[in-house]
């Protein structure tokens, strides 16, 4: 797994956080699709799913590749894989500061005159 630098993380979160980028990436994670087959579905205009796209490319989420006249787009799940590392170290952090408050509330409950 490649160390991404902080500026590429939030890169990535920043394409994540757009439901429309989201359902973006499913479509193009399921087959590479062209610009015209990934507008299909949505209720927008044409430069705005190219900005879109360009958000998805730049957090390194999507390549493209130039077949004739039509750009197709294809997943790359490696930025992904480090956007995992992010969500696991702060669910463990969390995770174990949560632990620490329950045990002292036991604790509290338990000998409330322990102050």
């Amino acid at each position: 797994m490649v160390n991404l630098s902080e500026e590429q993380t939030n890169r990535i979160f920043h394409a994540l956080s757009d439901s429309t980028r989201r359902s973006m990436l499913e479509r193009i994670a399921q087959a590479d699709v062209s610009v015209a087959e990934l507008k299909e579905p949505f209720p927008v205009s044409g430069p705005a799913i190219s900005k879109h796209l360009k958000v998805l490319e730049q957090a390194g989420l999507i390549t493209r590749r130039v077949d004739g006249k039509q750009r197709r787009f294809a997943m790359n799940t490696e930025p992904l894989k480090n956007a995992q590392l992010v969500i696991n170290q702060l669910t463990s952090f969390w995770m174990k500061r949560l632990a620490n408050l329950d045990e002292f509330l036991k604790n509290d409950i338990a000998d409330p005159k322990k102050k």
